[in-house]
């Protein structure tokens, strides 16, 4: 079968696919910034169960405070690009929720197990034992399914030639791990994550210490040395993952294989610098650096998923019916909207600072 037969002519977009694909760029690059702080402290909060002292150490407590308005953040920034991505490529997208649509669907009762546990670990803290090994597994195995079954989704979507099997498996539980790409895509995501949390808690520290707070200065290197051993051990993940693309898939003599190249190789230089900034215990460099790192790496996924689907769509091929003042009032709820997740921002760290104060 022909694998072009199975995909759904697209909808029509009332402006052109630029303006669709900018704001999912940018909607991404901060739901990754808030996913990678939020996945990657739980899991190493869940890791510190294991040793004789974790359960004790006050990371853990801070970790546990801020992790019911961390999952809040990074899923409520997750909405917008899926929502821009359903329109640009939804005809595509759709199928694969569909090939997969009993996993898909189990997202929306993981993430609820994740909150649960998450609340739990928050406010029962101080009373739990082993109490915070079981939800804090709980809340890392449920965000882990969730993002292996969202790099199934995508890895599906770009590979249309995988749709036929379909027909032989119709019940919904279909997973794409005859892609080679699958799991180093996936573990390059939860390592990237491990990496951000670590320079998260460096960061926090680091801000505790210019409030006056004693005691500082282990907690910023202890964050660090998570945020370079990660991005180190991620460099031999990326390397694993471009290892195995499809023969030919990148030509640097494209123009999207060039800028894909070129995007990685900066990405690549900027990533090296943030180690050295994190070895030497300066997470404030190192944040910037990571921040440009993970933008070239969102721009650098972009062109990768074009140079997949070149064979198959392109956004430019979107029909465009013209309907610019629908557009516009959505711009204007989109920037409130924004404005209005910073304000609320504001008003929880002061209420988080208060209380400690308080306390």
């Amino acid at each position: 079968m022909n694998p072009a037969t199975l995909i759904p002519t697209p909808d029509a977009i009332p402006v052109g696919w630029g303006w669709f694909q900018l704001l999912l760029t940018l909607t991404f690059y901060l739901h990754i910034l808030a996913m990678n702080v939020m996945l990657g402290t739980v899991i190493i909060a869940f890791v510190q169960n294991f040793s004789s002292e974790g359960k004790s150490l006050p990371v853990s407590r801070q970790i546990a405070k801020k992790l019911p308005y961390t999952i809040a953040l990074a899923v409520n920034l997750g909405v917008a690009p899926l929502l821009f991505v359903q329109v640009i490529y939804g005809h595509l997208i759709y199928v694969s929720s569909i090939l997969m649509g009993v996993f898909w669907l189990s997202i929306v009762a993981l993430l609820i197990i994740a909150y649960y546990s998450a609340y739990i670990y928050c406010y029962r803290y101080k009373n739990m034992r082993a109490g915070r090994m079981v939800t804090t597994g709980l809340t890392t195995l449920s965000l882990l399914c969730i993002g292996f079954f969202l790099s199934n989704n995508i890895t599906m979507m770009q590979n249309p030639e995988f749709w036929p099997r379909f027909f032989d498996h119709p019940d919904g539980f279909l997973l794409h791990f005859s892609d080679p790409t699958l799991i180093p895509r996936y573990l390059h995501m939860i390592v990237s994550a491990i990496a951000v949390g670590g320079l998260a808690i460096a960061l926090w520290y680091t801000y505790q210490a210019s409030r006056g707070q004693e005691d500082c200065s282990q907690w910023i290197k202890y964050g660090c040395n998570w945020f370079a051993g990660a991005t180190i051990a991620n460099y031999g993940l990326g390397f694993w993952f471009f290892g195995v693309l499809p023969h030919g898939l990148i030509n640097p003599a494209t123009l999207v294989g060039g800028l894909f190249s070129l995007f990685l190789i900066l990405a690549v230089i900027t990533g090296a610098l943030s180690i050295i900034s994190a070895m030497r215990y300066r997470p404030l460099p190192a944040t910037w650096y990571t921040l440009g790192t993970i933008l070239l790496m969102v721009l650098a996924r972009d062109f990768l998923r074009a140079a997949y689907l070149q064979p198959w769509f392109s956004p430019a091929e979107l029909t465009v019916q013209p309907a610019w003042s629908p557009f516009i009032l959505f711009l204007l709820f989109f920037i409130a909207g924004l404005i209005l997740i910073g304000w609320m921002l504001k008003i929880t760290y002061v209420s988080l600072r208060n209380r400690e104060v308080q306390s």
